[in-house]
């Protein structure tokens, strides 16, 4: 098992800590819900170093990354990060994935922990077409600290005065340092909310943490653990590995057609997707469940004449709606939001309909 340079901090915190992504992390310190609801009102800190983070460098690193995704990274500038997709030829995902663009010959990618061994062994594989291309993996040296919610900019501020970071714009990201060391800090982020993610050498990211705590402490920020950040990222129905998508999902059938840039020219998994974008029978939908009733993944769900459409994708107590909220991969003629849907939980269907993503309204709008 291993553990991020901030586990100290969480062990002495007396969070709770489960294995995740072959890590020790923390699930909640005082509880989801209120960690979750201090996101939403305040501010909340992450530890996400677990995240596998690798760079590209080379004068072709920008064509190698272009066939290996699916997003157009000419649409990228230095400075900016992009959201991404790596496909299998048979157009399932191997990962989704953020790319930094540092310059033109220099990329930095922030990839999913449980995957990071195999998305860089996939990189590698395909790197001999590319002369020059060098992959460097640098998970094991790195921290990455998320800080979320309303007042997260105004928390940043005076831990880094010499940063404007209200003026950077959504995915665009800078350098500067702390304590000597050089970090990264993207207005990025999980859970719809204001807010930057900063990449730092593990060396100070106990001294950043426990800075960015200070700095709100009168506002209340709170450590967030794993499991508020399901929550969140649930209400904004961002996809997670595993979930929504996985090796044997589209993108187009996981509400990510916006992310596949069929005109770029040839990538990895081109011709799947352009098979089913003409054969288009699934899709990823939220959905919203009467009662109490907590849906969780694989549960199957059916149309009102109790026909099977589906199955649940990820399920949760909404903590902002206080309802039963989800996701789910269905048949595309029931994916219309109001549409009535039936989920069976436990041997019993239990009723509810498809609701329109994201689930609620935040900070960002």
């Amino acid at each position: 098992m291993k553990k991020t340079a901030l586990y100290p901090w969480h062990e002495q915190a007396g969070a709770k800590i489960i294995d995740f992504g072959g890590y020790l992390m923390p699930v909640q310190y005082t509880g989801i819900i209120a960690e979750h609801n201090a996101v939403r009102s305040v501010a909340g800190i992450f530890d996400v170093s677990h995240m596998g983070n690798f760079y590209v460098r080379g004068r072709l690193a920008k064509d190698f990354l272009q066939y290996m995704t699916t997003n157009d990274l000419d649409m990228a500038q230095d400075g900016q990060a992009q959201y991404n997709l790596m496909l299998y030829p048979s157009g399932g995902i191997v990962d989704d994935l953020i790319i930094y663009r540092i310059d033109s010959e220099t990329f930095f990618l922030i990839v999913n922990a449980s995957n990071a061994p195999k998305d860089f062994e996939w990189l590698q594989q395909h790197t001999g077409a590319f002369e020059g291309v060098e992959l460097e993996d640098h998970t094991d040296r790195l921290s990455l600290i998320a800080l979320q919610g309303p007042q997260a900019l105004d928390i940043l501020a005076p831990v880094f005065p010499s940063v404007d970071v209200e003026s950077l714009g959504s995915f665009q990201f800078c350098s500067t340092f702390f304590q000597g060391a050089e970090v990264i800090i993207a207005r990025t982020g999980y859970t719809g909310e204001k807010g930057v993610e900063i990449c730092l050498p593990n060396e100070v990211a106990i001294s950043l943490w426990e800075a960015l705590i200070a700095a709100g402490k009168e506002s209340g920020i709170q450590p967030i653990g794993l499991g508020a950040r399901d929550t969140l990222r649930l209400e904004m129905g961002y996809s997670l590995y595993g979930h929504e998508i996985d090796q044997d999902i589209n993108p187009l059938e996981a509400r990510l057609k916006w992310v596949v840039k069929m005109n770029k020219g040839h990538f990895i998994g081109r011709e799947a997707c352009q098979q089913v974008m003409t054969n288009l029978q699934r899709g990823v939908a939220g959905f919203i469940l009467d009662g109490r009733i907590l849906p969780r993944q694989h549960f199957k769900v059916y149309n009102s004449d109790r026909q099977e459409i589906g199955w649940v994708c990820s399920g949760t107590l909404s903590p902002t709606l206080q309802k039963p909220v989800g996701t789910c991969n269905i048949v595309r003629e029931y994916i219309t939001p109001g549409t009535p849907i039936l989920v069976e939980v436990r041997g019993a269907l239990h009723t509810g309909e498809i609701a329109a993503l994201p689930f609620i309204t935040t900070s960002l709008g």
